[in-house]
């Protein structure tokens, strides 16, 4: 492999700055990937800050990508050279537990390799992420992208889009169904697109009535200031599910109130403060809170496919490598529509 250089956080208070270093070789069934565009994930500064305490470092992040196949193992089938292939959260796995045999990698029992930051199951090293100029992966755990969408806007449904995707599949979001979506951010916006798309009906709540018309373009039937206790009261026990996208700390209660009997709230969103929530909010019509965590290797293509059939992609703000540290304080500042990708041929 030729030497791969990136972005990398030194330590927990450095900015992201130039940082070389070096790929193994590709075994039998990997790919090496040429990164065409990555994604910028909150999930990448909280990371790149040690802000969950399991940060490595060196810290290259980086874990929606597309790019270009370079080079391919003697034994790969999926990919032919020059195909466009994505990466996303996870890149390896035990393999052989229950949860991987159903393909449903991310839950491993053993634990999922994660893009950065983690032990390499091959040779023991420190995975290092996209915002890199290659990538080395098993092709099990790389995607093809459909031709009709653009790579760039691509990029971010690698976790942005499973995020969402999968737990609006697995709650069975369609028509007749009344769904809320917390939150309208580089998750949020997903959420709303797939409920949308699903035939359900999409209420984005929302703490500023600022965001009503591009929730209106992005597919909400409604938009409720959820801050109104007379809006949200209006209704309360009329939704049948809600997909929770915020990273900010908030209050349950106020969301629970708006489900029916017997439904579900599902939390995807990463608050720095985990939430509290009162029994008495929940045994009253038997709701629940759940959590969902991307998707698995089967599902991540299957939702690839259905946003290329749909003409579904991220809305995306496309910006050089050089501009990733400003990229994570407007980021902090809600200051982007919808998420940030990194065109990395500004890399050279």
């Amino acid at each position: 492999m030729p030497p791969s250089k990136g972005y990398a956080a030194l330590n927990a208070t450095s900015p992201l700055a130039p940082y070389g270093f070096t790929r193994r070789e590709p075994g039998a069934t990997e790919i090496v990937v040429e990164i065409l565009y990555c994604g910028v994930c909150h999930s990448d500064l909280h990371m790149a800050r040690n802000e969950w305490g399991q940060s490595i470092y060196p810290l290259v992040p980086g874990h929606e990508i597309v790019g270009r196949v370079t080079a391919l193992g003697s034994a790969v089938k999926k990919f032919k050279l020059g195909e466009t292939a994505a990466i996303g959260v996870i890149i390896d796995s035990c393999r052989h537990c229950a949860p991987c045999n159903r393909g449903e990698e991310h839950f491993c029992d053993e634990g999922a390799t994660l893009t950065y930051a983690a032990k390499d199951r091959v040779d023991g090293s420190i995975t290092m992420g996209g915002y890199s100029n290659n990538y080395v992966v098993d092709e099990r755990f790389a995607h093809t992208v459909p031709a009709n969408l653009s790579p760039a806007a691509v990029a971010p449904l690698l976790c942005a889009g499973i995020t969402t995707y999968s737990p609006l599949r697995h709650w069975n979001v369609g028509p007749g169904k009344k769904v809320g979506i917390i939150g309208l951010g580089g998750l949020g916006h997903m959420g709303l697109k797939f409920a949308h798309s699903f035939g359900a009906h999409a209420v984005q709540l929302t703490t500023s009535l600022k965001k009503k018309e591009d929730a209106l373009k992005l597919g909400a039937d409604e938009v409720i200031l959820s801050t109104d206790p007379a809006a949200m009261k209006a209704h309360a026990g009329t939704f049948d599910f809600i997909l929770d996208t915020a990273s900010a700390p908030h209050a349950l209660e106020p969301y629970l109130a708006l489900l029916k009997q017997d439904g579900t709230l599902t939390m995807v969103g990463l608050p720095e403060k985990p939430p509290t929530v009162a029994p008495f909010a929940l045994i009253g019509k038997r709701l629940s809170v759940a959590g969902s965590m991307i998707g698995g290797m089967e599902e991540t293509q299957q939702m690839l496919d259905y946003c290329g059939h749909h003409n579904i992609t991220s809305e995306v703000e496309v910006i050089p490598i050089q501009k990733i540290n400003e990229a994570f304080e407007r980021m902090l500042k809600q200051d982007v529509k919808y998420r940030f990708v990194i065109d990395m041929s500004s890399l050279k």
